[in-house]
């Protein structure tokens, strides 16, 4: 797999963190990597601390830790399209249905949602979700106005009409008032998206991915020793076209700082799946055959939002005799956490879903902390790792076309 040697060789690391389909800002992650941190350096026996970043550029943090007698430097860069999410989610109740229905049909219509069902159902029942609970939500609000409009017909019968569909309207704008707690509006917008294009990407999102390009390339100029890439959830596709992007554009990957690439609860196959999705097909494509990358997927069949053990170049239709990434791994949750733990979890869907950027009180091969602070490299650590027996590499998706 890798040609790194098990000797640590890491003093200072440059990480670069993909966020998924997320409006909050990244603040959030620093509070959740400081916090987390630091319970898994108690249970580990190592020491880590983080500090605010100074100068310019992407938001970020600065971390310090001690691992296996190595002192090493890591900064740890945010790289935000937040603002893009938020406004794609600036929609009223109407639009949300619009949506709703648009999205269903494109899942529907052109095959990818049946497909999707032969990986994992999980990630399949996350998505019919907020389907349901919209269908279920209008029904109410319908059944409540048809209830105040038969009460009232016989008194005012001009007027019966008027209370009734302002206590479906209140009903509706109550459920999205709440949906900080049901998820169903964030998680349609999350699906909208993603189809929106049918797998190819938005103008503003492409302008904001040759940013994110550009400032991978500009770390691989400097004197760290290992340039990491983490993309969670939706962001593993986008970190996927952007590397590509880097490794086509970038001669120098290879002759400087080790280049690593690490996905998270990847949820790939909502997008390769889709009929324009040629694009991220050739990235995929692209990068599981280099030589000058290591690139480890993590995710664990108890984490119901990703595809769990799906290996992304394999079921997308696009691996070769050429292919050697990603290296599948499970954090296998019911093994790397107590058993209270896993019970205190296990229902927490959203929860597990970040447990990969988390502290383990069972922790195994993999360490989110060690891996972003530690002394060794991405192939270094994994080096000699094989795959998941669990792993899905059955070509799936309908469309496997790779020509732009």
């Amino acid at each position: 797999m890798s040609s790194h040697t098990n000797q640590p060789q890491v003093r200072r690391r440059r990480v670069f963190y993909i966020p998924g389909y997320d409006p909050i800002h990244p603040r959030r992650y620093r509070e959740l990597y400081r916090k987390e941190s630091q319970a898994q350096a108690e249970i580990s026996g190592y020491e880590i601390s983080i500090s605010p970043k100074t100068g310019d550029g992407p938001y970020g943090w600065c971390v310090r830790s001690c691992q296996d007698g190595a002192e090493v430097e890591a900064d740890i860069d945010v790289l935000v399209w937040s603002d893009i999410v938020r406004d794609s989610m600036s929609n009223s109740i109407a639009a949300t249905y619009v949506q709703f229905i648009r999205t269903a049909w494109i899942y529907i219509g052109t095959g990818t949602l049946w497909r999707l069902m032969r990986l994992r159902k999980g990630p399949v029942i996350a998505a019919l979700y907020p389907v349901g609970m919209l269908v279920v939500q209008l029904a109410v609000a319908l059944a409540i106005g048809w209830a105040i409009a038969a009460i009232l017909w016989p008194i005012v019968i001009w007027l019966a009409l008027m209370p009734a569909v302002a206590a479906v309207y209140a009903l509706l704008y109550w459920f999205r008032k709440i949906d900080n707690r049901l998820f169903v509006y964030y998680l349609m917008h999350d699906y909208a998206y993603t189809a929106a294009f049918h797998g190819a990407l938005s103008t503003e999102l492409q302008a904001r991915l040759s940013e994110f390009t550009a400032q991978i390339r500009q770390s691989l100029e400097t004197d760290v020793d290992e340039v990491l890439v983490v993309g969670h959830s939706s962001g593993a596709h986008l970190g996927v076209t952007v590397l590509a992007d880097v490794l086509r554009a970038d001669a120098l990957v290879g002759t400087g700082p080790k280049l690593s690439f690490l996905t998270l609860g990847q949820v790939v196959p909502m997008v390769s799946f889709l009929p324009r999705a040629k694009g991220l097909r050739k990235d995929l494509q692209f990068l599981s055959e280099r030589t000058d990358l290591t690139w480890v997927d993590v995710s664990a069949p108890g984490d119901g939002c990703a595809f769990a053990l799906c290996d992304p170049v394999a079921v997308s239709g696009v691996a070769t005799d050429e292919t050697r990434w990603p290296l599948v791994l499970s954090a296998a949750f019911t093994q790397t956490l107590s058993s209270d733990r896993w019970q205190e979890l296990r229902w927490r869907f959203f929860r597990l879903h970040f447990q990969y950027l988390c502290a383990f009180d069972r922790p195994g091969g993999y360490d989110y902390f060690r891996v972003t602070a530690g002394p060794q490299t991405l192939g270094q650590r994994f080096a000699g790792r094989a795959p998941s027996k669990s792993r899905i590499e059955t070509p799936v998706s309908k469309y496997r076309s790779v020509q732009t």
